[in-house]
Formats: structure tokens, C-alpha cells, sequence
């Protein structure tokens, strides 16, 4: 039992540590965008345009860190849950 309490409370920790860098990234981003450096034209996924503003590269930068570091997160969870069974048995 206190190996699934543990398991719980390590998958909780990941999650908001996840949560915290994706707003970090949101906050540097509106930072950035205030500054206003020259040339400044996020392109969501090299893709989409977004306005040069401090919301508009806040919105940038939370969806591409949260995109990457969720795809590895994914990632990872994925082969954890497969190899843990497998050495088990």
C-alpha cells in the first residue's frame, strides 16, 4: 500500500512541477513580449501568427513548452508503465 501512496505522490509532484515551468514560460514570455525586441514574430508551430504582444508571446511560449515537455512527459510515462510490468515478472 505505501508503494501506491508513493507512486501517487511522485506522479503528483511531476505534474506540478510540469505546471509550474509551463507558467514560467507564460510569464517570460509576457515579459519578452513587454520588452519588445526588434523582430519579434512568434509563429505558433511555425505555423500560425501571433500578434508581437506581451499576450500574444505569453500565449507562444506556454503552448510550445507545454507541448514539448508534455510530449516527453507522455513519453516517458509511456515507457515507464511498460517496462515496470515486464520487469516484474
Amino acid at each position: 500500500m505505501s508503494e501506491a501512496v508513493a507512486a501517487k505522490s511522485g506522479d503528483r509532484v511531476v505534474v506540478q512541477l510540469y505546471l509550474i515551468i509551463v507558467a514560467l514560460a507564460g510569464v517570460m514570455g509576457y515579459v519578452l513580449g513587454t520588452i519588445r525586441p526588434e523582430n519579434l514574430e512568434p509563429m505558433l508551430f511555425g505555423v500560425i501568427p501571433l500578434p508581437p504582444t506581451p499576450f500574444g508571446v505569453a500565449i507562444y511560449g506556454v503552448t510550445t513548452v507545454g507541448f514539448g515537455l508534455g510530449l516527453l512527459l507522455g513519453l516517458v510515462v509511456y515507457v515507464s508503465r511498460r517496462y515496470s510490468d515486464t520487469a516484474d515478472s
